[in-house]
């Protein structure tokens, strides 16, 4: 009986808003902050901007797509759909679940960094014991564990807005603060704005996780796509409200020179010890984890439904409703590849290969589009805009491709 039970619909809009927020604004903005400050300057804001411009066009063809198609392991599904190519869906689909379990992996050594600031650990222990708390927490019951997520998200966006609070009540005007501080409008501005949209980019993957989770997300049609864009809408208005708040209090240029550049606002303006900030990041790196195993157990399953894994990971627990079998293999990979060590670079090479999966996507909605009439009363994206999310997506991946090589 148990692997006859399906998926149940329990995600409202606003516990799936705070799960995008969740996959989309993780721990990485710690740090990302002065790294785009040292590539951008004080035009750092309009970086920023230029990365969610970019985001939203990717961001529109998920949301028209999932309307179509409201089914888990989406990105697999939706090439599978337009190009028929099923070698080429299962790649998509497992380009997928590889990015999340070694983003995954990833994090979860970043909290061992931290946590070892506040208590003496053991290493291995403590990544097998922290793996299956995760492993628990994901296969508990997709409201369960999105709920925990979406209540660790709230923490973590509250973190950053203090930052922005204190600094915006510490100065009058901070507009035209920043706009005295911006360098003479010319040409070669635009090369710094790019370079630092660039590594923004980065901020805003994750949103794209939200369509893995389809079938447990209510009236589907409706919901997920509002979900997506309030959720970039939301990550943009806080990107550039803390990037604003950290130019104006620290210079870019020590921006670019701390390990820890939101801590070092938090001090600069408070004039106080930054543990809590650093806790908070804590939470965050965890909440990331969480999130990539639930993801990826979802992918695997929609896979392993559509035969392109075995059909033991398309198991549904009767009590859990949850894909237990794949969130148990998700989390065992993700243990696997945390107790292998440095995984940044196999970190970055995956985020080209996510890029390279919002291209395939951009590209199956312009088949798809190309190909099919669209029902009566469907509202439908231009065609302009998963051709100009294609080109987006597929520049930045040769952008970072070159910069590689030259480098």
């Amino acid at each position: 009986m148990a692997g006859h039970a399906q998926l149940k619909r329990r995600l409202s809009l606003p516990l799936l808003v705070l799960y995008g927020l969740g996959t989309t604004i993780g721990a990485g903005i710690y740090a990302l902050v002065g790294k785009i400050a040292g590539e951008s300057g004080y035009l750092a804001p309009f970086a920023f901007l230029l990365a969610a411009a970019m985001a939203s066009l990717t961001a529109l063809s998920f949301g028209e797509l999932c309307r179509r198609y409201p089914y888990s392991a989406g990105e697999a599904f939706y090439v599978r759909e337009a190009f028929h190519w099923e070698w080429v869906s299962t790649l998509v689909g497992m380009l997928v679940v590889l990015t999340g379990l070694v983003s995954a992996a990833a994090l979860v050594n970043g909290f061992l960094g931290y946590l070892g600031e506040f208590i003496e650990i053991t290493p291995g222990f403590t990544l097998v014991w922290v793996c299956l708390l995760l492993g628990a927490l994901a296969g508990w019951g997709i409201a369960e564990s999105v709920s925990l997520a979406a209540l660790i998200t709230l923490i973590e966006i509250g973190g950053l807005l203090v930052i922005v609070w204190l600094g915006l009540e510490q100065s009058t005007s901070p507009i035209i603060t920043w706009i005295a501080l911006l360098p003479e409008t010319d040409w070669s501005n635009l090369g710094l704005i790019f370079a630092g949209a660039t590594l923004a980019f980065y901020a805003f993957i994750g949103f794209e996780d939200m369509v893995n989770v389809a079938e447990e997300v209510r009236d589907v049609e409706t919901t997920m796509p509002r979900a997506i864009v309030l959720t970039l809408l939301t990550s943009t208005l806080i990107y550039l409200l803390l990037m604003l708040v950290a130019v104006l209090t620290i210079s870019p240029q020590k921006l670019a020179e701390s390990e820890a550049p939101l801590p070092l606002v938090y001090r600069q303006l408070t004039g106080q010890d930054s543990t809590i900030i650093s806790v908070i990041g804590l939470f965050a790196i965890i909440n990331g984890a969480l999130i990539q195993i639930i993801m990826a157990a979802r992918v695997l399953y929609g896979q392993a439904t559509m035969g392109q894994l075995p059909k033991v990971l398309a198991h549904i627990h009767a009590r859990t409703q949850t894909p237990l079998v794949a969130t148990a293999l998700a989390t065992s990979l993700v243990l696997a590849m945390a107790l292998i060590g440095d995984l940044a670079g196999l970190a970055r090479t995956t985020s080209i290969l996510m890029l390279t999966v919002f291209a395939f996507i951009n590209l199956a909605l312009w088949q798809i589009k190309r190909r099919h009439v669209d029902p009566s009363g469907f509202r439908a994206l231009p065609i302009w805009v998963p051709v100009v999310g294609f080109l987006v997506s597929s520049g930045i991946v040769l952008n970072e491709l070159l910069r590689v090589l030259v480098g």
